[in-house]
């Protein structure tokens, strides 16, 4: 299982302090979700062989709109393992969902955002993640965790009825905000999830991993072949 993290200087713990955490708490590995413009320097190999434990490259894309979205995916594609959209408006939910470059749809329902059946169908067909995002369970209290419960079980319900894929993260911006992925499942059995649910959706995260790993490799080996999922076949 894996955890998707916010490392320094877009949150307060680094990489490597992540890392060791992760790994005693029984993850097999992280991946490192900064926005754009707070990128952490690390050194992936380095804290691999201190802590044992996998370190993925990735980034969340903050935008204003789908067009400059767009423009963010197509430059950072193909040097990012893993590649999500921060969503919550419709507009850049429809982006990410119908976007097959986009691996995962963040805070779907943040800032009110809407998942809907059309949407969903889209993410099914384009293999893009919704993401479970329980830092709002974790980390709120009153009536904002009981909105963020509601839309959870929301989308728990449309995401099991269209079997559509999904990722589970506590989204932590620091060491400190990690949670084990038995406290999670503990949570999502408080949410009315099965611990197989929030399991299978921790692990997605490093299906993703080595999946996307294993088209870039395939790139670099192959270079002016068009292959893989980022491309289409001539």
């Amino acid at each position: 299982m894996y955890e998707a993290v916010h490392a320094h200087p877009d949150g307060a713990s680094t990489v490597a302090r992540f890392a060791k955490t992760a790994a005693d708490y029984g993850f097999e590995g992280v991946v490192v979700r900064n926005h754009a413009d707070s990128r952490a320097e690390y050194d992936a190999a380095e804290i691999r062989e201190a802590y044992g434990i996998d370190v993925v490259d990735g980034l969340e894309i903050r935008a204003d709109s789908p067009q400059q979205a767009g423009g963010s995916v197509g430059n950072y594609r193909t040097s990012q393992t893993i590649v999500a959209v921060h969503g919550g408006s419709n507009d850049l939910n429809r982006f990410a969902v119908e976007n097959d470059k986009v691996d995962v749809l963040a805070h779907p329902m943040a800032d009110r955002g809407d998942i809907n059946h059309v949407l969903v169908k889209a993410a099914v067909e384009n293999g893009v993640r919704l993401e479970f995002n329980l830092s709002g369970v974790c980390r709120t209290s009153g009536g904002r965790r009981v909105r963020v419960i509601q839309s959870l079980r929301k989308l728990a319900e449309i995401v099991d009825y269209y079997d559509a894929p999904y990722v589970v993260s506590a989204d932590p911006t620091s060491h400190l905000e990690l949670r084990a992925p038995r406290e999670l499942e503990a949570i999502g059995e408080q949410l009315g999830f099965s611990s197989a649910f929030i399991e299978d959706g921790l692990a997605e995260w490093g299906r993703l991993a080595e999946r996307n790993r294993h088209v870039q490799s395939e790139s670099f080996i192959e270079p002016g072949v068009e292959r893989g999922r980022y491309e289409e076949d001539p």
